[in-house]
């Protein structure tokens, strides 16, 4: 049983990081369908170019292939909840080989390349325990280097409003958001600090496009955000155009009455993320990527 959800998680990384998943595909092309702006349809063209050629070839979409990130809803019953950690990190070795991946994992202070895209808190892995439940629910993040550029986080007094938090990522955007590839995926979360805050823009980020915050409030800000955004005119791979993000979103927790953490988190046009769902046999179900079957 262990093998098996190995092989397949490790399939899953190898094939993720050649297809992009059905949604980003799909908004991807609506972005190049409605741009008007010749240069930046162009470039638009390049993506989609590339993007069947990586299916067609079984080769990675982008040559950073990222650093290898787990977010599990996994059920208390599951059969490998005590050994989640060494199956994973064991898939992410076999993905490196098999696809195969850049080596990525780079040691701090000795700058030491793993060669194995495992390290040190590598790959990540969250957990949140579904109470009576045997499935394990997985999302997969290939994280590149340049779309994590301009990522930040930052504390405010809270009286700096949504005015206050749309200049912060406003501000992310352009003081770096070239170099993460554009059109970006934009997460921003906000909560009672630093760390929180980043956790949900890193889960706002993930989410599926399209989509928006079931409070009415935020997804309208959301909205403006977008706006702000498009309207700063950096476009695909910074060469303007109408569209420089396929969907901004924003997670809010509660936070102190006299700090407030905001934190936003990018992704690059090839965003590589998927979802999974094995059950207790380790059936797998792909949810992200029409005609995977592992």
């Amino acid at each position: 049983m262990k093998e098996i959800f190995i092989d397949k998680t490790a399939m899953f990384i190898d094939r993720i990081s050649k297809r992009l998943p059905d949604d980003v595909l799909e908004k991807l092309r609506a972005m190049s369908e409605a741009e008007r702006a010749p240069r930046a349809k162009a470039l638009y063209k390049c993506m989609l170019d590339n993007v069947s050629l990586a299916a067609e070839r079984s080769r990675p979409l982008c040559q950073d292939t990222g650093l290898v990130q787990f977010f599990l809803k996994v059920g208390s019953s599951f059969p490998l909840l005590d050994d989640l950690d060494d199956c994973l990190t064991e898939a992410v070795r076999r993905a490196y080989v098999s696809a195969p991946l850049r080596p990525n994992a780079v040691e701090f202070p000795s700058e030491r390349n793993t060669l194995t895209n495992v390290g040190d808190g590598v790959p990540f892995i969250e957990y949140e325990i579904v109470p009576h439940s045997d499935k394990l629910e997985m999302t997969v993040y290939l994280a590149g280097g340049g779309s994590a550029l301009p990522g930040r986080a930052e504390v405010f007094p809270p009286s700096v409003g949504f005015e206050g938090i749309a200049r912060f990522v406003a501000d992310a955007m352009v003081e770096k958001g070239i170099n993460a590839c554009p059109p970006l995926v934009v997460g921003v979360g906000v909560a009672g600090c630093m760390a929180t805050a980043a956790k949900l823009a890193k889960h706002a980020m993930l989410r599926v496009i399209p989509s928006s915050n079931p409070r009415p409030e935020i997804a309208e800000e959301e909205r403006i955000l977008k706006d702000i955004l498009d309207d700063i005119g950096i476009g695909p791979q910074g060469a303007g155009g109408s569209s420089s993000v396929m969907q901004v979103s924003m997670e809010c927790a509660a936070h102190h009455p006299s700090s407030m953490g905001v934190a936003v988190q990018f992704s690059c046009w090839a965003f590589r993320r998927g979802r999974i769902i094995f059950d207790r046999d380790m059936r797998a179900t792909v949810t992200s990527h029409g005609g995977i079957e592992l």
